[in-house]
């Protein structure tokens, strides 16, 4: 990309600590001009800009520390109707220059700018009292004081009143220089997270020779040159095919800097603010998300269910507010809610965000995301509801595994949830609660059939995989017989499992039984007897005869184990003298028919003695 071209969209590009700065406040109050001062840069780029006089868009440009370090500048738009685009402007910030123009002192929305702030978890900055050349000592001491009232109680409350004049002679430059100097080393942590790479959109264009562009302030991991890349919520895939950061381009950008991302395949006409780059497909779009939301303390009340606008990141969406234990939305609390959006969002756990009204357009709060893929609160739950957002607000971060259920998470989506623990089923994480009650449900169900089928040595494994366990996977099911099994609570030979306690029990009767079955199929010899004779009235005696290995079944007939083995025996001793075994060797060396001799042949080629050879067998 032509430097030329994205000099004024994107910040930082030292190797070392960066900065993004962001300048707010009231309208007219001199934030544009004050960058311009510091950088040489007029940000009010676009026409109806400078005919206005107004910052409407987001502004970008960058200033080079007396470290050599780089300060990337967000010029955000004080207008009370531009408040989207300042919470826009506003994600991602380390810190925050407060410009309050001394001829005015504070106004309406440097009270609201500096609630924002607070709300999206700014913890840095400093205030600039511009036009300070316009007033007397009087007014400016007026001016600082009402600077001094306003930010009490806030993340400003005691940071440096840098006065400015931007006039013939300009004053304050220089100090402002230092105090952004001194944050580089303590700020930007919020920035550098354990995550896929996200890339709020704030500005998309196109670049002549390159394609579709956009910048934004990188969160998340490291993001590279050639990476495949999702536009999200849309789900568009695409291809980084360049990257910038501020005037040079990078194989590699990082969290906190100002980005510029040129992407493959993409028009720009399917691309909006409020859209995410994501170096994961795993990293999908939420619709419900249970947040913590602190309401300023003269926010309007809003009823549960009412519409509010809730923007984080660069998005802005319509959602509905359903307050958890509460009927709705009070001022001046800390509170949970759950947000249920009219169109799909990217959060993730720990994201910042704030609410508004639908109408009029003001700011009631905001807050952190807990969970931005809730299941729906109905409020028969919220008791419940409220315990697990109260231990998620904590840190508990199994209440993820304890909401995903029986399905639990891969391990992808785990990372996603900031999720460690678990016990693994498989490639998934399940909560030790889900576990516990898989286990119960198996030892019932095995009870259950147990009881039913008393004669049977155990249940078919895949007939057990009912009910609530229906829910894991093949792999994870059988990963849950494995674990139960190493605990000893059942126990699972091939295709059956049992309770570890369970033995098949004979009465006298049945004992009688079983001898006299035994007795017949000896007598019957290798012609054995047919299945369905068997079962008739012994069904279930028949199969413990067949799982403790006395017999076995042979095509339609049921033939005892001992003339099996000596089946083997014979033909085994057959071929130390000849090669090859044909139907009529078998006949004369076994005695039996056509009828019999053909599944007894074939019994012996399953068993791995005999393999087929034209019309004889041959040795294995």
């Amino acid at each position: 990309m032509k430097k030329s071209s994205v000099d004024s969209q994107v910040g930082s590009a030292m190797p070392g600590q960066h900065l993004i700065v962001g300048t707010a406040g009231h309208i007219d109050h001199g934030k544009t001009s004050l960058v311009r001062a510091l950088t040489g840069v007029n940000l009010d780029q676009l026409p109806e800009e400078r005919e206005r006089g107004i910052t409407i868009a987001l502004g970008f440009t960058s200033l080079d520390l007396a470290d050599g370090r780089r300060a990337a500048f967000v010029d955000v738009p004080g207008h009370e109707k531009l408040i989207r685009t300042m919470i826009a402007g506003a994600t991602g910030l380390d810190v925050v220059v407060l410009v309050v123009a001394a001829n005015e002192g504070v106004m309406p929305q440097t009270r609201e700018h500096l609630a924002i702030l607070s709300l999206l978890g700014v913890s840095h900055g400093f205030v600039a009292l511009t036009k300070c050349d316009l007033v007397d000592d009087e007014m400016r001491e007026l001016a600082e004081l009402d600077v001094e009232e306003v930010v009490a109680g806030t993340f400003l409350e005691g940071a440096p009143i840098v006065h400015t004049e931007l006039g013939d002679e300009p004053r304050g430059l220089d100090e402002i220089r230092r105090h952004l100097t001194a944050h580089v080393d303590s700020a930007g942590e919020h920035t550098h997270e354990n995550r896929p790479f996200r890339l709020p959109i704030d500005r998309c264009f196109i670049q002549r020779g390159f394609g579709t562009v956009v910048t934004g302030t990188a969160r998340g991991d490291s993001l590279s040159d050639g990476s495949p890349v999702w536009v999200q919520p849309m789900g568009i895939a695409s291809r980084v095919r360049g990257l910038h950061v501020h005037s040079a381009s990078v194989d590699t950008v990082r969290a906190g800097q100002r980005v510029a991302v040129n992407l493959a395949g993409v028009e720009r006409d399917d691309l909006a603010r409020g859209m995410v780059v994501v170096s994961s497909p795993s990293l999908s779009p939420a619709s419900i998300l249970d947040v913590e939301v602190n309401m300023l303390k003269d926010s309007a009340p809003i009823a549960s269910g009412s519409h509010v606008r809730l923007s984080l990141g660069t998005a802005e969406v319509l959602a509905v507010a359903d307050a958890i234990g509460r009927q709705g939305l009070e001022p001046d609390t800390t509170q949970w809610v759950q947000l249920r959006t009219e169109s799909p969002i990217v959060a993730l756990p720990g994201d910042r965000f704030i609410l508004r009204r639908e109408s009029p357009l003001e700011t009631l709060g905001g807050g952190v995301v807990l969970d931005p893929w809730a299941p729906r609160a109905r409020r028969k739950n919220h008791r419940e509801v409220e315990a697990q957002l109260r231990d998620l607000s904590a840190g508990d971060t199994t209440v993820m595994l304890l909401r995903a259920g029986v399905q639990g998470l891969t391990d992808a989506q785990a990372k996603l949830r900031g999720v460690t623990a678990g016990i693994r089923l498989a490639d998934r994480r399940l909560h030790p609660t889900w576990i516990k009650r898989l286990t119960a449900h198996l030892h019932e169900a095995l009870s259950a059939y147990h009881t039913d089928n008393p004669l049977a040595a155990g249940a078919p494994r895949r007939a057990m995989h009912t009910g609530l366990a229906a829910g894991l996977s093949p792999q994870a099911y059988d990963a849950l017989l494995h674990l139960l099994a190493t605990g000893g609570s059942i126990v699972a030979n091939g295709p059956n499992v049992r309770l570890a306690d369970f033995s098949v029990e004979l009465d006298d009767a049945q004992q009688q039984a079983r001898e006299a079955m035994l007795a017949t199929l000896k007598s019957a010899g290798l012609e054995g007897v047919k299945f369905e004779d068997l079962i008739q009235n012994t069904r279930g005696l028949l199969q413990l005869l067949i799982d403790a290995g006395d017999v076995e079944r042979v095509g339609d007939r049921v033939v005892s184990r001992g003339h099996l083995d000596a089946l083997k025996a014979d033909v085994r001793a057959f071929f130390s003298a000849s090669q090859r075994l044909s139907p009529s060797d078998f006949k004369a060396l076994t005695g039996q028919s056509r009828r019999t001799a053909i599944p007894l042949l074939e019994w012996l080629d399953a068993a791995g003695i005999t393999r087929r050879d034209g019309d004889a067998r041959i040795a294995t």
